[in-house]
C-alpha cells in the first residue's frame, strides 16, 4: 500500500466506524435482539403468573364458548317458560344456597339447551335402534321434558341437601347461641360468634342476617328473609320466636333455651319416626330378594329329589 492511498483508507475505515457505532447507538443492529429478548420476557412472565392472570388472559370453554351460547339462547328460554317462571326460580336458588355461577337468565337459557340437546339425542337413539313413528315421539317428548326440567331437578337436589345440612346443625347453633346470650353477649353479638365459629350453610344464612342488618334492614324483618330463604320448619319456627320476643320485650336467652329443648324433641322424635318406618321399608327387599333365595337353597334339592323319582317311575 503506497503512502498516498493509506490516508484515504484510514479515513474511509473511520468513516465505515463512525457509522457503525452511531447506528448501534440508535438501535439498529438491536432491534432484533431487544424483540427476541421482549418476547422470552413476555413468556417467562406469563409461565411465571398467577393462575388467575391464566384465566384472565386465556379463557376457558365455558367463557369461549358455552356462556355465549347460553346468552343467545336466553330470548328462546324465556318463550318456552311461563310469566311467574323467574319468581319461582329465584326463590329455587335462594333454598339452594345461590350456586356460583347460577341466575335466573342462566337457568333459562340451560332450560332450552337441555331441552334441544335432549330432543336432538332422543332423534339420534331412535335413528340407530330404527324405532317407529310412536315410538320415537314418545322417546324424544320424554327426553325433551327430562332435559327441559333437568336444571329444576339439579336445585331441587341441591336445595334439599342443604336443607338437610341446615336441620342437623341447627341444635347445635342454637344451644352456642344460648350459652353466647348467657354469657353476657348480645343477641346481634351471639349471631356472628356463631357465623364465626361454625360452618355450613346455617353459618352463611346467619352471616347474611348480620349483613342484611349492617345495612340498614330491621332485625325482624331480616330473621323473616331468613325464615322465607329455608323450607325448614324448625327455622321458622325459631325466627317466629325470636320476632317475637324482640318485639315483646322477652328476654332473649329464655327464648332460646325453650327453642333449643323443642328443636332436640323434635329430633329425637323423628328420629324414633325413621325408625318405626325401617320394619316396612325392609319388606319389599325381603320379598323380592331374600326369600326367592331362601326357598330356592331350601326347597330346591327337595325339588330335584322329587323330579329325580317321578322321572325314574315313568
Amino acid at each position: 500500500m503506497s503512502r498516498e492511498t493509506l490516508p484515504l483508507v484510514i479515513g474511509l475505515a473511520g468513516i465505515f466506524v463512525s457509522l457503525f457505532l452511531m447506528l448501534s447507538a440508535i438501535g439498529v443492529f438491536t432491534n432484533e435482539a431487544r424483540g427476541v429478548n421482549k418476547s422470552l420476557a413476555v413468556l417467562q412472565a406469563f409461565s411465571s403468573a398467577p393462575a388467575a392472570l391464566h384465566v384472565e388472559l386465556e379463557p376457558g370453554f365455558q367463557a369461549r364458548v358455552l356462556s355465549p351460547l347460553l346468552d343467545r339462547t336466553l330470548g328462546l328460554g324465556k318463550k318456552l317458560t311461563p310469566a311467574d317462571h323467574a319468581e319461582r326460580i329465584r326463590q329455587k336458588l335462594e333454598v339452594a344456597g345461590n350456586p356460583s355461577g347460577w341466575t335466573v337468565d342462566r337457568v333459562t337459557s340451560l332450560k332450552f339447551v337441555g331441552f334441544a340437546v335432549a330432543l336432538l339425542l332422543g332423534l339420534v337413539l331412535t335413528m340407530l335402534f330404527g324405532l317407529g313413528l310412536l315410538p320415537t315421539l314418545g322417546v324424544c317428548m320424554a327426553l325433551a321434558v327430562a332435559g327441559y326440567m333437568a336444571p329444576n331437578m339439579y336445585l331441587y337436589q341441591r336445595g334439599y341437601d342443604r336443607t338437610d345440612k341446615i336441620a342437623r346443625a341447627l341444635p347445635d347453633a342454637i344451644d352456642l347461641l344460648t350459652i353466647s346470650v348467657e354469657s353476657g353477649l348480645g343477641f346481634d353479638a351471639a349471631l356472628s360468634q356463631v357465623a364465626r365459629n361454625t360452618e355450613g350453610p346455617l353459618a352463611d344464612e346467619f352471616a347474611r342476617v348480620l349483613q342484611e342488618m349492617q345495612i340498614g334492614m330491621g332485625r325482624g324483618a331480616a330473621l323473616r328473609a331468613l325464615g322465607d330463604r329455608t323450607h325448614v320448619p324448625e327455622v321458622k319456627g325459631f325466627v317466629s320466636s325470636m320476632v317475637q320476643a324482640d318485639a315483646l320485650g322477652i328476654p332473649v336467652a329464655q327464648v332460646l333455651r325453650v327453642q333449643s329443648r323443642e328443636i332436640r324433641t323434635k329430633r329425637r322424635q323423628k328420629a324414633e319416626e325413621q325408625a318405626q318406618k325401617v320394619a316396612i321399608k325392609i319388606l319389599i327387599p325381603l320379598i323380592f330378594c331374600i326369600l326367592p333365595c331362601l326357598f330356592i337353597a331350601v326347597l330346591g334339592p327337595a325339588a330335584l329329589s322329587m323330579i329325580e323319582a317321578l322321572s325314574g317311575r315313568v
